[in-house]
């Protein structure tokens, strides 16, 4: 079962790894053509009702393989106003082969003649609500004809998530839908038949591209995409600092940093956009952590906790009175790991070990950690907690969905690096589910690193620059 909003993510990575969408077209489009010969004898009459999207193109394709029916193709609307390229090549094709098409320009112009057989391809899986014209039209010709109506991916007007439909919506007697069903169509009156085509199982395993994808609100407000609290410092400075400015590069809209007095200045210097909070102790202890929790509870903040933190007795006991006490979402890295395997905690938590670090939490001790992701998973089960573990591939398990991010440069072995993915991985957590926030993290960490092309001599702090860009979506 997949997600529309995953099913398009999994479409670009399968794109990115070289199995481009004009290919996977041309299979859908076989795929809709083998299930109408399953349904009619040949010399059937068969009536394609196309869209402008990919969706549409998937039926063009189909009417190529339809040469046994008497195929009749309507296109809803001007060839013109296709939306997608490989979309427009098919209908091209068909025309230019003479095929029996027809632009639909008027929806009181829509005649389905008298069809054994329609395929609705109007409207695909990333199409909700209800019906406009001349779709509305077209549906209820559908629904009103003596035909066997075939839908290709989700019927028309049909949520394929969740299944809802308006009154209008096409009801169909079957459904084609590719690589993995759909959640809503579990809810129809209709024979739903899953085709292979060709997708990739890279492609859902591998982080890519496609996940990088996110709905954007036009009237969000300051806070709306997170605000982030690092947990930091006492022996180092650079570390919280990274973590801050990374939060910021990749979509936080404010970045505190919780320190002790004596490093407060330092910090502070790195960067005017951080907003510094320092306490009066030497270290982080147990006396520090009730305000921290008022402060990260009072603003629904996303905590980074660890970074340069240390690791002296009273300061890992103040990390895990935080954890105990803490129901948000954070990030735990460096320093502070070692104490969640023996917290019991109501926080979201990622998570982010070395390999060295893994194996002193519990997990696995092992060079190559993408070989070894079963294990990874198993013992992000058995801690309840996400797992984003570093290395030259990196491994990201919630104990039962397990992926890989493998872009990166050898320069990233420099410190910092790891401060930076905890700093982007909060970011994430401010718009995404904790899991994908795991997943899209080292990838946009990667993904920078191999934009600056530095080989050896990188410093993290250059990475920072490149993060906005690294997270940009390719179209």
């Amino acid at each position: 079962m997949i997600t529309t909003d995953r099913m398009a993510a999994v479409d670009a990575n399968a794109a990115a790894l070289g199995v481009p969408r004009k290919q996977l077209m041309e299979s859908s489009g076989n795929a809709v053509a083998r299930t109408v010969r399953d349904l009619v004898e040949p010399g059937s009459r068969v009536t394609i009702v196309a869209g402008r999207g990919n969706n549409g193109g998937d039926a063009l394709v189909a009417a190529r393989f339809l040469d046994a029916f008497d195929t009749h193709t309507l296109l809803l609307g001007r060839a013109e106003t296709i939306s997608t390229d490989i979309a427009r090549e098919n209908w091209d094709a068909l025309v230019e082969a003479e095929y029996d098409t027809e632009e639909v320009q008027d929806s009181q112009a829509i005649d389905l003649g008298n069809p054994d057989l329609v395929v609705d391809a109007m409207l695909g899986t990333g199409i909700t609500g209800g019906l406009r014209e001349p779709e509305a039209t077209a549906a209820r010709a559908m629904n009103d004809a003596d035909a066997t109506v075939l839908s290709v991916d989700v019927p028309s007007g049909v949520d394929a998530d969740t299944g809802e439909h308006s009154s209008r919506a096409v009801d169909a007697d079957h459904v084609v839908t590719f690589h993995d069903s759909k959640p809503g169509l579990d809810s129809l009156d209709a024979e739903v038949r899953v085709e292979d085509i060709g997708i990739p199982a890279a492609a859902e395993r591998f982080v890519g591209p496609g996940d990088l994808a996110i709905e954007t609100d036009p009237h969000a407000r300051k806070g709306d995409s997170g605000r982030v609290l690092v947990i930091g410092g006492g022996p180092y400075t650079g570390a919280p600092a990274l973590a801050a400015q990374s939060s910021l590069r990749a979509g936080a809209d404010l970045a505190f940093v919780s320190v002790p007095e004596r490093v407060f200045e330092p910090i502070a210097g790195y960067a005017e956009d951080l907003i510094v909070q320092p306490y009066d102790a030497p270290q982080l202890g147990p006396d520090q952590v009730d305000d921290l929790l008022d402060t990260a509870t009072r603003h629904d903040d996303i905590v980074v906790l660890g970074p340069g933190l240390g690791t002296a007795d009273e300061t890992l006991d103040a990390v895990a009175q935080f954890l105990s006490g803490f129901d948000g979402r954070a990030v735990v890295d460096a320093d502070a790991l070692s104490v969640v395997p023996e917290v019991d905690t109501d926080a979201t938590l990622v998570c982010t070990p070395n390999r060295h670090e893994l194996a002193e939490m519990g997990g696995p001790d092992v060079d190559d950690l993408a070989a070894h992701a079963d294990e990874i998973e198993a013992f992000a089960a058995d801690l309840g907690h996400i797992v984003l573990a570093k290395a030259k591939d990196d491994v990201v398990s919630d104990g039962e969905r397990t992926r890989i991010s493998r872009v990166g440069t050898p320069g990233m072995t420099v410190g910092g690096t790891g401060d930076l993915l905890a700093g982007i991985t909060a970011a994430q957590l401010g718009t995404r589910e904790a899991f994908d926030a795991a997943c899209v993290a080292p990838y946009v960490n990667g993904r920078a690193a191999e934009a600056l092309d530095r080989g050896s001599g990188l410093l993290a702090s250059e990475l920072l620059d490149a993060i906005p860009e690294a997270l940009r979506v390719e179209r």
